[in-house]
């Protein structure tokens, strides 16, 4: 393996890259030699990141008798509902009345039902299932030793573990090995979850032991196979596309260029500095006398960015009781802005994810969390032992401390940045919950990694229809009406064109062939159906922008212009193997929230069922494709003509409880406007 040297340049000299003039130098901890393999494991699925997505594809993986490595950064499965705090169940009103739902996330949702003995024991209003994330953990570590048990297959689980290379074929298809650091605290050091994750990343990623932590490092190999096809499958389910990013796979980040497929965009040309703002969540109880309040000495710094945001949002009980996640004891009855809720009681606990408060919304090339290409080339990442885990650390502790802040203005603070003067008022019978055993389980009281809304998105493969790589976008699942004069204004004549023959329907041919004007085609009321659906989700395309100024607590700052315009309800959609199938390499299959989605569809495309679907899906093809002898782009890359493989694994898949389309999908069922 190819060793690198100090090395110093300026990042200016580098085109495309807006960034501080500055000399970068490789620390000599990354630059250094990689140790020797400390162990070697083999499995048949390697899955990369313990989130939803991952423990969904361990979950079918192990169901199917296979061996999988699992592996994560924090030492919690469940990501969204665990390590990143955000413990309410996202979903619709009427697929949660079917409990039309992958087995598995309906086998989740029926044991936090048994844990608590009701689904809603924090008694919140954002959804019916609000929870303690430490409890998550727990009941989805149980989860995959049951499958284990009842699959006769085999779970190898690595917490507090990052991929640091790749071993890649000379021909560039197929990933050979992978090299892990696993890392735990030595003797005498403080605990796991002491330090905050922008105190603790750089040092997960070196090989080196330090004061901190002891590393481990893990070879991953494929597990023997008699067949002649990959004989094991890498799924990237990590919460930022981290292993798409290593692989060097063609994907996007960030906003997309306006076109039919994504007419809605802000932007003309892609922006990849501008994706959705990231989350620190953190838990607060509430208490029956008021307590001390101490402010933290940056709080200054990001009290002009706070905002209850709307009128009918500025009461504290409803931002409390908006996803409360323990509630022992039932309040009296409130009303406000139109909400019905019961009012904070003494021993209730909230967990906080607030647009204008704990959200940590960057958009420019200065302090964007999730790096670029350019930049990860720029830093080294991209070099043989470079890889770092692709976010900048300095944004990491600005939004730590951006959460630690809007606890202090929940409580203390009197300025409102939206809403003006004599809107906030003090709310001191309240207190931060902290410590190893809070429900965020870490000593700070920050969750252990922060709320993803966005990360690296694939570009798929080149497909009938699309050229330059398949993705579904806005059109695929919105409800919007294209009527709107501003689209027939703003776009190219051609584009409009197309735009209105794309979701034409059953009328597409004769809009493309000028039969019928494009204002005058009717609109089909459905999301696009897929015939390579794997999978299912529902939720609106929900938006949390990026911020136009660096850095984003600047007083006066606001939204990137247009960015909400893509923004609202949305049809029940598909997964379609093709987004989850990279470029290049025929053994990395992409699930959770990198899969081949648009930048406003990945506003959608991005909740807790989604994610499991997703993740059934992933550990369905791995094990269909090693069974089988095929490589995942083989079942689709003869579409549209029938595939009969693709067929056998949809069968597979309904059979097994995980549903890959809504109940009457067809494309003669254009209304589909029941599904709210």
């Amino acid at each position: 393996m190819k060793h690198r040297h100090k090395v110093a340049f300026s990042l200016t000299s580098l085109i495309g890259l807006n960034l501080i003039s500055s000399l970068v130098i490789f620390d000599e901890a990354i630059a250094a030699p990689p140790r020797t393999p400390d162990k070697s494991v083999s499995c048949e699925i390697l899955v990369v990141g313990g989130g939803l997505s991952g423990v969904a594809t361990a979950y079918e993986g192990l169901l199917a008798g296979r061996t999988v490595c699992l592996t994560e950064i924090t030492d919690w499965l469940g990501g969204q509902i665990s390590a990143q705090g955000t413990s309410a169940l996202d979903e619709r009103p009427t697929q949660r009345a079917l409990k039309f739902y992958s087995r598995g996330y309906l086998e989740l949702r029926n044991r936090i039902g048994r844990k608590y003995g009701k689904l809603n024991p924090g008694d919140c209003w954002v959804s019916e299932s609000c929870f303690l994330p430490r409890d998550a953990h727990t009941i989805l570590t149980q989860m995959l030793k049951d499958a284990e048990k009842q699959g006769k297959g085999k779970l190898q689980w690595f917490p507090n573990t990052v991929i640091k290379d790749l071993e890649i074929a000379a021909d560039g298809k197929i990933i050979n090995s992978a090299i892990a650091i696993q890392h735990q605290p030595p003797k005498g050091a403080p605990p796991l979850n002491t330090f905050t994750l922008s105190q603790s990343i750089e040092d997960a990623y070196r090989y080196e032991n330090s004061s901190r932590f002891t590393k481990t490092i893990v070879r991953f190999i494929p597990k023997a196979t008699e067949k002649n096809a990959p004989k094991w499958y890498v799924v990237d389910a990590s919460e930022t596309g981290e292993i798409i990013a290593l692989a060097d796979v063609p994907y996007r980040l960030g906003i997309d260029a306006r076109s039919y497929l994504e007419p809605s965009a802000s932007s003309a040309n892609n922006d990849p500095y501008c994706p959705q703002g990231f989350t620190y969540t953190f838990a607060m109880e509430s208490t029956k006398e008021p307590q001390p309040q101490t402010m933290p000495a940056f709080y200054p710094e990001y009290a002009p960015y706070f905002s209850y945001e709307l009128t009918r949002l500025a009461s504290f009980d409803l931002v409390f009781t908006y996803r409360r996640i323990w509630s022992p004891k039932k309040g009296k009855p409130e009303k406000f802005g139109g909400v019905s809720f019961d009012a904070p009681t003494p021993g209730d606990i909230s967990m906080q994810n607030w647009t204008w408060g704990n959200d940590y919304r960057p958009g420019t090339a200065q302090d964007n969390l999730i790096y670029t290409r350019q930049q990860l080339q720029a830093t080294g990442q991209l070099e043989p032992g470079g890889w770092m885990g692709g976010l900048r650390t300095e944004t990491l502790r600005k939004a730590e401390e951006n959460a630690l802040s809007f606890y202090y203005w929940l409580v203390a603070g009197t300025t409102d940045s939206q809403l003006g003067d004599g809107v906030k008022k003090p709310q001191t019978n309240n207190r931060f919950v902290s410590g190893l055993n809070s429900p965020m389980g870490t000593a700070h009281g920050l969750s252990k990694y922060p709320y993803m809304r966005e990360g690296r998105r694939i570009i798929g493969r080149p497909s009938w229809g699309q050229a330059e790589g398949f993705g579904i976008g806005e059109i695929d699942i919105s409800r919007r009406d294209y009527n709107d004069e501003y689209y027939s204004k703003t776009l190219p004549a051609d584009m409009y064109r197309r735009l209105r023959a794309a979701v034409a329907g059953l009328e597409a041919i004769s809009v493309i062939d000028g039969k019928i004007p494009p204002d005058k085609a009717m609109r089909r009321t459905r999301s696009t159906i897929f015939p390579d659906a794997v999978g299912i989700g529902h939720y609106a395309i929900d938006f949390h922008p990026c911020m136009v100024n660096s850095p984003p607590e600047a007083p006066g700052n606001t939204e990137r212009p247009g960015e909400r315009r893509g923004a609202g309800q949305a049809y029940p959609f598909q997964i379609a193997l093709r987004a989850m199938i990279p470029q290049k390499i025929d053994n990395l299959i992409v699930g959770g929230k990198s899969i081949a989605t648009s930048h406003i569809a990945a506003a959608a495309y991005r909740v807790h069922s989604f994610e499991w679907s997703s993740g059934a899906a992933a550990g369905t093809v791995a094990s269909f494709a090693l069974k089988n002898a095929i490589a995942p782009y083989q079942l689709v890359d003869d579409l549209p003509k029938q595939e009969p493989q693709l067929e056998a694994l949809k069968r597979l898949l309904q059979q097994n409880g995980n549903p890959t389309a809504f109940p009457d999908t067809s494309i003669f069922n254009e209304n589909w406007d029941n599904w709210k």
